[in-house]
Parts: structure tokens; C-alpha cells; sequence
């Protein structure tokens, strides 16, 4: 992109240390917690025959598939995170690998999920149409990503371009620097349907009011997206 940053996945090897202590602070990540992953998980179908987590990051994705039933299989291009993954358990297999060039044979899986994982690809499309390899006809794809409209206002001044960025957070005692690519929601669902995912259902989920009482500094996303999740079906060649 021209723009002087390295791979977004020598980023989150570099980041990899700050990342697992922001994750696994429990009641630290209440977005994660009170919010996003609770949607997600009620957008997800259930357990079938092998679930591929793409981009596992530390594995805390994996292990809560792993709870409710689904056979996990996970990759990520991070060595230092996968190691905490495989330490921590809850996956049959797990990949340091690229999600533009997928080891797996064609139709290994019925369900991927690619949980707070696609902005961090540099390879959007590469990376998608691996998923859409691996996955049998009929499977699906659910994904997260952060809202394409949850930027600061001067990042939405160009909306539509790719931007690179890196962005820095303090919070109670922990810091962390995020790297990611912003894309406009078009670049994911063009992407999706160019490699035959038809979109089932978009959702944009909101904290309940018992959130917000648990988790005060979930207020803001009651009124704005701070996520957006798309749950998809791969369509038959014939």
C-alpha cells in the first residue's frame, strides 16, 4: 500500500506479548466479553463435522467453540500466539500459516469462522477464497470485524480507500498497539460473493441493558456500531 508499514503479520508477532496480556486479563476486554463474542456465538450454527478458526490468534475463540461441541482446527501466521493456543487447548490441530495459502485439502470443513481476523490479512482476497476451498458446498462462513463506520471522523473523510493503520491503547494498566487494514463494507461483501458466498444474515450488535450495567463503557456502542458480523453459505459450483 505504499504506505512504509511492514506485514500486518510481523505486526501481530510483534504485538503478539501485550495482546495475550489484554486477553487474558479476565473482565479486562468487555468488548469482547459483555459484547462481540456473546452475538457471535448466537450467530454461529452448531456443532458439525470440523470448524477452521482462521487467524486463532491466542486460541480464546477456539476454546469456547470447543465447549460448546465443535471439533477446532485453527491457524495463525503468529508464532507466539499460536504457541499460547496450543498451550492453552481446545484445538485437534493447529497451523502457523498464511490464510492466503491454506493447507488444508478442498472441502475439509463445513464451518469457518474468522472471528476479528480479516482486517488483519493483508490478502483480503486470497484469504477468502482459500476459506471458500476448504469449505465443503452448503458450509458456511461467519466472520467479525470491526464496523467499517467505528473510525475517528478523519479516517471516514476517505472512506472507500484502503488505509493501513496502527493504533495505540492504554487501559487499566495495559497497552496495546492494534494493526489492521480498513476496508469499506463493500471490499468485504464483493470479496465474499466473488469467491460464492451467498450472505445469509448481517448483524450489527447492539449491548443488552444487563451489559451496559456489568460494563459502564459499553454506553457508546449502544448508539453506534462497533462491530459487524456476517454469517454466509457456500454456493454449489454447479
Amino acid at each position: 500500500m505504499g504506505d512504509g508499514f511492514g506485514s500486518l503479520s510481523e505486526a501481530w508477532e510483534r504485538n503478539a506479548p501485550d495482546w495475550a496480556r489484554w486477553t487474558r486479563v479476565s473482565g479486562h476486554d468487555v468488548y469482547h466479553e459483555q459484547l462481540n463474542w456473546p452475538a457471535f456465538r448466537e450467530l454461529l450454527p452448531p456443532p458439525g463435522r470440523q470448524t477452521l478458526d482462521v487467524g486463532c490468534g491466542e486460541g480464546r475463540g477456539g476454546r469456547a467453540l470447543s465447549t460448546d461441541g465443535h471439533r477446532v482446527v485453527g491457524i495463525d501466521s503468529s508464532p507466539t500466539l499460536l504457541g499460547l493456543a496450543r498451550e492453552a487447548g481446545g484445538y485437534e490441530q493447529l497451523v502457523c500459516g498464511d490464510a492466503a495459502a491454506l493447507p488444508w485439502e478442498a472441502a475439509t470443513f463445513d464451518l469457518a469462522i474468522a472471528y476479528m481476523s480479516l482486517q488483519d490479512v493483508d490478502d483480503l482476497r486470497g484469504a477468502v477464497g482459500e476459506i471458500a476451498r476448504v469449505l465443503e458446498p452448503g458450509g458456511r462462513l461467519c466472520l467479525a470485524i470491526v464496523h467499517p463506520l467505528n473510525r475517528p471522523p478523519e479516517a471516514l473523510e476517505d472512506y472507500f480507500e484502503e488505509h493501513r493503520f496502527a493504533e495505540s491503547f492504554e487501559r487499566d494498566g495495559l497497552s496495546m498497539t492494534f494493526e489492521s487494514i480498513d476496508r469499506p463494507l463493500e471490499a468485504y461483501t464483493r470479496t465474499l460473493a466473488n469467491a460464492g458466498f451467498l450472505i445469509e444474515q448481517l448483524r450489527e450488535p447492539r449491548p443488552t441493558e444487563a451489559a451496559r450495567d456489568r460494563a459502564p463503557r459499553l454506553a457508546k456502542a449502544a448508539r453506534r456500531p462497533y462491530f459487524l458480523h456476517i454469517r454466509c453459505a457456500l454456493q454449489s459450483a454447479d
